[in-house]
């Protein structure tokens, strides 16, 4: 096959994700482009991975690995160094795999955290409440890390080019790699425009919390929160590890309502029926509060990390300063008692729009090729706290 212009790559299509929304965006930037990946989970991922010319490694034949990428993290190395890339540029979107494919011409790395399981261990596996399970994955980890720091150390020197999410990110591929990256703030990718379905059983008004059932999330801590404020109602949306015991929490809570995995249609519906959302976790990227504020719903988040670029104090959002129940309660209890200007909101959102995203990596890709006609300078979105606060 002869090579392309421009090849993408991504991780794993098997989650629901922000970083799998942001590589649909890469292929809405490049359409037509092949995208290289290790897993694809038709059930378990966006249906729009589906029409890509998506092309995946071998360990792709193993259904269980499919639906379980955490499994296949001892053999995705060697599985990415098998795959490589005929394309004058491939543009990867990694958040500790991607960035390794070999490719015949420049790389482009899209980094949305620089591994966690490598280099925020402890906040990956979370808190000791995982029982046996965390052991062993904690026991994996130490014996594999010494080989997969090596190999991607190896991957990011391999780059021409780094992109990050966010400033933490940025900050993050400074200290891990040494690598200076510009900051490409990502867009909310779910809109208001589009079909809505309703959550049967529920009533508008409740807090809404988006995120992947996993210890690090600090869910639980969310919904002790709410057990904190009579009246107060949580729909959660998402999967993941910890969903048998978050149930068990929740067992004498009717005004939680553990959501599972919901498709754009209900999510939609959720964002525009809540009365804020809430999220108590770490991220490199606050991709959730931006949804929320295109709706016109402001958020109630931790004081750290990616939402110090996304979430404005007083004006888009609330923050709480510790991921703990009595911190998070009094946010709730601000955030619900504050009047929010929903255009503020809308226009906050409308910031960090689709259109400039998809032209800054353009302009980027261009630049990498040698075409001329590249503009030098970076993306104007809000790039910093300072920025957005």
């Amino acid at each position: 096959m002869a090579g392309v212009e421009v090849a993408l790559a991504h991780d794993y299509a098997t989650q629901r994700g922000g970083a799998e929304r942001v590589a649909l965006m890469l292929a809405q930037a490049f359409p037509g482009a092949p995208m290289y990946t290790t897993l694809h989970h038709a059930a378990g991922t966006f249906p729009e991975f589906g029409a890509l010319d998506l092309r995946t490694s071998t360990v792709n034949r193993v259904g269980l690995l499919r639906r379980s990428h955490r499994l296949a993290l001892p053999l995705l190395a060697r599985a990415v160094d098998r795959m490589p890339i005929d394309a004058d540029l491939l543009l990867a979107s990694s958040t500790g795999w991607a960035h390794g494919f070999p490719v015949t011409g420049r790389k482009i790395v899209y980094c949305h955290a620089p591994a966690r399981w490598l280099y925020q261990g402890q906040r990956y596996l979370g808190r000791d409440g995982g029982g046996v399970g965390h052991w062993v994955r904690a026991g994996a980890l130490d014996v594999l890390a010494p080989g997969l720091r090596s190999w991607d150390q190896r991957a990011a020197a391999g780059a021409d080019r780094y992109l990050a999410n966010s400033t933490v990110t940025a900050r993050a591929v400074r200290e891990v790699y040494g690598i200076e990256a510009e900051v490409l703030a990502p867009p909310p990718a779910l809109l208001p425009e589009g079909p809505q379905t309703p959550l049967p059983g529920v009533e508008p008004g409740f807090l809404l919390c988006v995120a992947r059932l996993l210890p690090y999330k600090n869910v639980d801590r969310v919904i002790e929160a709410v057990r904190r404020s009579p009246g107060v109602r949580l729909v959660v949306v998402g999967d993941g590890p910890q969903r048998a015991v978050l149930r068990q929490r929740v067992a004498d809570l009717p005004r939680v309502v553990l959501a599972g995995r919901v498709d754009d249609a209900r999510l939609r519906w959720l964002y525009r029926h809540c009365a804020a959302l809430v999220a108590a976790s770490y991220e490199d990227y606050g991709l959730s509060p931006l949804e929320a504020a295109a709706f016109g719903r402001p958020s109630v988040v931790l004081r750290d990390g990616g939402y110090l670029d996304t979430v404005r104090d007083g004006v888009t959002g609330e923050f709480f300063d510790r991921p703990e129940a009595e911190s998070i309660a009094a946010a709730i209890d601000r955030g619900l008692a504050r009047t929010w200007d929903r255009g503020l909101l809308r226009a906050h959102a409308e910031s960090f729009g689709l259109d400039r995203f998809i032209d800054r990596l353009r302009a980027v890709v261009d630049r990498e090729l040698g075409h001329a006609s590249a503009p030098v300078v970076a993306a104007a979105a809000p790039t910093s706290p300072e920025e957005t606060r």
